[in-house]
């Protein structure tokens, strides 16, 4: 297979789907995205191995060499080459898992992460074999490196794999494009980011493409995750480890209200994805937790516990952007309106902005942003204290196929440089409200809106250019086009009924 392009990845994704048959997407996403990991991890150590064998001094052999450039360390029986010829064997699923059990015995940070079920007998062998052939493709030159090819790869699989498993994908998988606008909006160059539903790890790979991309240095931020479900949490560690970031997740799965694995953590970025309107967490036994400063969440839905859960985690300087429910903006439940009036009145609360719907594969609802901040007047930007900037963005994006939107680039760039020239960010130029789509509202007026934050309230509606055309010629034009097609409506009903009698059904 040819070095990676444009189209890649759909292409490799097309294979490798023909060849899961009849097996469940849920169940094959970890046969792919293993054998994905397994092709990583055995590339990076060639590569390494190939730059060793051209030094005069060097033992191509010394684990040391490799674990100092930050390369796993893969025993001869885990590489792709031994994988690929034996990859007709019967016994290619216990070849596989016998891989993956020497690499994380090799390399403790992998220990418990790795997929070992490729042995089992309702996996059709020929199929695993025809999955190695697919994928043992050539990664790059040496300005496309394995990692960069590979993780391109692994995160196409994952929104695949999230849109085939519909509702139960958005439990690991949030769509790029919101993740990409979220980035762009807080701007996480330098400092501790953190996210406390990290799924398959989404957020952290973009924050450090965006350092990458603005020419920061890469180990300027640091990764804090936090991720309840044990699939999830391994796969979270795969594409961590596959784009080369060192994130710190815990020792294993747990659950974020019930066992904050970073307790001391305050973040100088929180992005994050929350389960929507999740009644079974556990809330009455957190009733007297340090973290409801702002009142005691509801236990029929964890909205706002989550929102309280990131606001204790900010710095003093700290900036937060996640996904919610639109129903978060307005609840009138006593005690979110309670917590929501808390947060506005302590000025909490710098942005929100509405989407439009079908951006997600979990939900065809429309959702909104939330940011939080804790200083509202940084140095060198605009004081921003007292107000509140909302953004309608509810008509932007298009379709990316029969089912869910998109965020273009330039959806991105006008909702973030919206966003940064209201803070006052000079290169995103002067902030002016837009009638329809944005306005920057003080507390005040929040407040005689009973502190509802939905957008719509505050942008108005946008002018509607005057239409020229006087009403004489557009009601004659209007009549005339009514006209042609009732008659292209009689046509068709005089065929279905020509057609009907044809068949013994005439009336």
């Amino acid at each position: 297979m040819a070095t990676a392009n444009i189209g890649f990845e759909e292409k490799l994704w097309s294979l490798a789907d023909k060849l899961r048959g009849s097996m469940d997407a849920a169940e094959y996403k970890h046969v792919a995205l293993g054998l994905l990991f397994l092709k990583y991890v055995s590339d990076a150590f060639e590569e390494k191995y190939a730059e060793l064998e051209l030094e005069p001094y060097a033992d191509v052999e010394d684990r040391d060499e490799y674990t100092a450039a930050n390369v796993f360390w893969v025993p001869q029986e885990a590489r792709w080459s031994h994988i690929q010829k034996n990859a007709k064997l019967p016994e290619i699923g216990q070849i596989i898992d016998n891989a993956m059990v020497l690499i994380e015995k090799e390399n403790p940070s992998l220990k418990g992460v790795l997929p070992k079920d490729f042995a089992r007998p309702a996996l059709d062998k020929t199929r695993l074999g025809e999955v190695i052939d697919v994928f043992s493709f050539k990664v790059g030159d040496k300005d496309s490196r394995s990692k960069d090819v590979l993780g391109r790869v692994y995160e196409y699989f994952l929104s695949k794999f999230a849109s085939a498993e519909g509702k139960n994908g958005g439990e690991f998988y949030t769509p790029s494009s919101v993740v990409k606008l979220l980035v762009e909006m807080i701007e996480p160059y330098k400092g501790r980011v953190y996210d406390p539903c990290c799924g398959s790890g989404g957020m952290f790979v973009q924050s450090e493409k965006f350092v990458e991309e603005h020419h920061g240095k890469m180990g300027d931020i640091a990764v804090y995750g936090q991720e309840s479900n044990p699939t999830t949490w391994r796969l979270c560690k795969m594409n961590l480890a596959i784009r080369g970031i060192d994130g710190n997740l815990g020792e294993h799965h747990a659950d974020t209200f019930h066992n904050d694995v970073h307790k001391n953590l305050k973040a100088d970025y929180i992005l994050a994805n929350p389960p929507f309107n999740i009644s079974d967490w556990g809330g009455q036994r957190l009733v007297e937790d340090v973290r409801w400063n702002y009142g005691i969440p509801p236990v029929g839905n964890a909205n706002y516990a989550w929102i309280q859960h990131m606001a204790s985690k900010l710095a003093p300087s700290g900036v937060a952007g996640f996904v919610l429910a639109n129903g978060s903006m307005s609840t009138s439940t006593t005690s979110e309106w309670e917590i929501r009036r808390q947060m506005i009145d302590a000025d909490l609360v710098d942005c929100i902005v509405t989407l439009p719907g079908q951006l997600f594969y979990s939900t065809q609802i429309p959702v909104c942003l939330w940011f939080m901040a804790k200083n509202k007047a940084p140095k060198g930007l605009r004081d921003r204290r007292g107000e509140i900037l909302f953004i309608d963005a509810r008509k932007i994006g298009h379709m990316a196929d029969r089912t869910h939107k998109e965020l273009s680039a330039e959806d991105i760039k006008k909702i973030a440089d919206t966003y940064h020239a209201w803070r006052g960010q000079s290169e995103a130029g002067d902030y002016e409200d837009v009638k329809g789509y944005c306005k920057a509202t003080k507390l005040t007026e929040v407040q005689e809106h009973e502190y509802i934050l939905t957008p719509g309230r505050y942008v108005g509606i946008e002018d509607v250019e005057e239409d020229s055309e006087p009403f004489e010629d557009k009601m004659m034009r209007l009549t005339s086009e009514l006209a042609e097609q009732f008659a292209k409506s009689r046509q068709l009903e005089d065929e279905i009924r020509k057609q009907l009698g044809g068949i013994g059904f005439e009336f």
